[in-house]
């Protein structure tokens, strides 16, 4: 009789059979590993990608004393999470703007000597309607409303 021969007397050893056992210890040790792995990669991938965080929407915003802002000038304040531009136009008129460019999204500002808004990054000019007059920017420039309240003025999205 071989040593991996049974004889008709002895039995196996009660349990699982060896390959059996070996499948599970595997499958423990392949669910432990995966656990492991997924706790480390986890907080990795949820730092790299940020959660999508919805802006609060900004309907009004103070943009300074109107007295302060001269004839025929402007002024970038903060509006949300975007800048918007307030012009004194040279006969009194107030007006606000989106500031950025609607080319590839620079923000605007007003030159006096041309009396229009310009986009340093590639030149892009609007009149003082908002619409672009030369210059690659695609479309006009979004206006706001306007309000005096005071002295302070309030600008806001158009209904």
């Amino acid at each position: 009789m071989t040593s991996g021969e049974a004889s008709a007397g002895e039995s196996e050893p009660a349990g699982l059979p060896d390959s059996d056992r070996r499948s599970v210890i595997n499958w423990l040790l392949g669910t432990w590993a995966a656990g492991v792995l997924g706790a480390i990669l986890y907080p990795v991938l949820r730092y790299v990608v940020p959660p999508e965080v919805p802006e609060a929407a900004t309907a009004s915003v103070r943009a300074g004393a109107a007295s302060q802002l001269s004839p025929n000038s402007g002024r970038i304040v903060p509006f949300g999470s975007a800048p918007a531009i307030v012009v004194r136009t040279a006969t009194g008129e107030l007006r606000a703007f989106a500031a950025t460019c609607t080319h590839l999204a620079c923000t605007v500002q007003y030159r006096d000597d041309l009396q229009h808004i310009w986009c340093a990054c590639h030149n892009g000019h609007y009149d003082l309607n908002g619409r672009n007059i030369s210059g690659p920017p695609p479309r006009p420039l979004e206006a706001y409303d306007v309000n005096v309240a005071g002295d302070e003025i309030v600008i806001s999205r158009k209904a």
